[in-house]
């Protein structure tokens, strides 16, 4: 849960301090698609998706060329979202059986496509036979599996809100809402049954990692309740916990926020392999809706300095946000200009489910997370029956089945880009190299890996760009290397290396279109 907004920052020009080449985990090479599955297809006609219905569409997440998945969590709930957990042994009974969802992972798998489920750490349903019991005898076996005081000790949460919730046997600590009380780390017996739960999933149902929901606030020191250094010690410990059952295992945390020094403390290779960074989510955004390149380029320069070797994850919005359509006003171009970013430059990427045809949305969560538009027919494609939450009122022109290979639509924009990346090292694990432009209205850099060059220019405005000149101070190159465009595959202006290995006054193209985006290949 959480929002940020976009860092400003003073930049210079030049390269980044950029990791050398080296091996890196198999999510680098991936492009993650978050799932609600409650929202993803309906295969029994109940109007709620289900695990069966992702089986059913997993053809149209591999042509898409997703290789990761991310579930909403998928454990019995008394709530539509399901962060409020009863049984972390189960699944939601509303999605299926265990049987169904193993066939997913099995069918995902056969296409080389890896599921990680969101992991509710921090806290578990007022409704779980743990709590329960501990409400009602002092005396519980689980009475100390939770937080509790005799009396109010009187102070809010981090943004204001009530954490001190009254009972019959005192007052017990929840951060987000009274029916989610928070788990008690200071007790062993509460670690220890998370690993017995992270053992059941990784080892006897097979996951590929965790999501891990509220990451920052897992162990509170009094009124200090995020990113303590017991947190930072428990997921410490955790690290080595999960990578003995499976060293490829992911583990991804929610750190909200725009404090990027705060996320980047997390993955320093002893805690979460990934953290989502909020501050440049924010940031795409931002440059999406202004036109202007200052904001991105200065973010991502603060990630890749703070995070080692890329492990960080990006996205533009999720589902705790409104959707990136309502927030860029309806633009497709704007929508463009946003994916281009988000996939042509360094991290994990994670797209949001109906983000890649446009989806709208603005909170409250239920409007953020409404069933995916398939088709025009009754039901979208999603069900036969009455869905869940109703429809968005545009499915009947924006949908799945209306934007395939329509060469102009914003799903073939995404499914271009996720092809270039899925095939060029570069756009995955390459370095980046920010240029100088002559104008802000240019989004301009190299990714450069140890095969090739690929140069990345975007115009972010709703002009066209021209009479412009690109400079890259230092930089990889050598020599004069011809420009190939990947997407028309005409030739372009060829480029000249400076001395320092980068460029001077370069402009391979005499006009640049609104929100267009050329993936330039330089070859030697």
């Amino acid at each position: 849960i959480g929002t940020a907004t976009a860092p400003s920052l003073s930049t210079t020009a030049g390269p980044l301090d950029t990791p050398a080449s080296k091996d890196l985990p198999w999510w680098n090479d991936a492009v993650f698609y978050e799932i609600f599955v409650r929202s993803f297809r309906d295969s029994d006609g109940d109007g709620i998706g289900d695990f069966n219905g992702i089986t059913k569409k997993l053809e149209y997440l591999k042509s898409l060329g997703i290789s990761g998945i991310w579930l909403m969590p998928i454990h019995p709930s008394p709530s539509y979202h399901g962060y409020d957990v009863t049984d972390y042994y189960e699944v939601n009974p509303e999605y299926g059986t265990m049987e169904d969802f193993k066939r997913l992972l099995d069918e995902a798998h056969n296409r080389d496509i890896r599921i990680i489920i969101d992991l509710v750490l921090n806290h578990s349903s007022s409704q779980h036979p743990w709590f329960e019991s501990a409400v009602a005898d002092e005396q519980s076996p689980y009475r100390d599996w939770y937080i509790w005081s005799e009396s109010d000790p009187g102070y809010n949460g981090p943004w204001g809100q009530r954490v001190w919730h009254p009972s019959t046997t005192g007052y017990y600590y929840g951060l987000f809402v009274d029916f989610m009380p928070d788990l008690n780390y200071g007790n062993p017996a509460v670690t220890e049954e998370m690993e017995k739960i992270t053992t059941f999933w990784l080892t006897d149902v097979g996951v590929d990692g965790f999501r891990l929901d509220a990451a920052k606030h897992l162990i509170e020191d009094d009124v200090n309740q995020e990113n303590t250094s017991a947190t930072h010690e428990w997921f410490k410990d955790f690290r080595p916990f999960y990578k003995s059952l499976n060293p490829d295992a992911l583990a991804v945390g929610e750190v909200a926020g725009a404090d990027q020094g705060v996320m980047a403390s997390y993955t320093q290779g002893d805690q979460l392999d990934l953290t989502f960074d909020f501050g440049q989510a924010a940031a795409i955004l931002q440059a999406a809706k202004s036109g202007n390149a200052q904001t991105i380029k200065a973010s991502m320069k603060l990630t890749y300095k703070l995070v080692p070797d890329l492990q960080y994850a990006t996205f533009i919005t999720n589902h705790d946000q409104n959707r990136v359509m309502s927030e860029l006003g309806g633009d497709p171009g704007r929508a463009k200009v946003a994916a281009s970013l988000l996939l042509t430059t360094p991290g994990v990427p994670f797209i949001y489910y109906g983000e890649e045809i446009g989806m709208s949305g603005v909170k409250p969560d239920e409007l953020i997370r409404t069933p995916m538009q398939w088709s025009g027919e009754e039901g979208a494609g999603f069900t036969d029956g009455t869905p869940w939450e109703a429809i968005n009122a545009d499915y009947p022109s924006l949908n799945v089945a209306a934007h395939d290979g329509d060469s102009s639509s914003l799903l073939e924009h995404y499914r271009m880009l996720i092809r270039l990346r899925n095939e060029h090292e570069s756009l995955r694990t390459g370095e980046i190299y920010w240029a100088t432009s002559s104008t802000d209205q240019l989004a301009a850099y190299l990714r450069s890996s140890p095969s090739e060059n690929i140069f990345i220019l975007i115009n972010l405005s709703t002009e066209p760009v021209s009479g412009y000149e690109l400079k890259l101070n230092s930089g990889p190159l050598t020599g004069t290397h011809q420009a190939k465009s990947l997407l028309e595959g005409s030739l372009l202006v060829d480029l000249a290396a400076n001395d320092t290995g980068g460029f001077d006054a370069y402009t391979p193209l005499s006009e640049l279109p609104p929100y267009s985006i050329f993936v330039i290949q330089l070859i030697k």
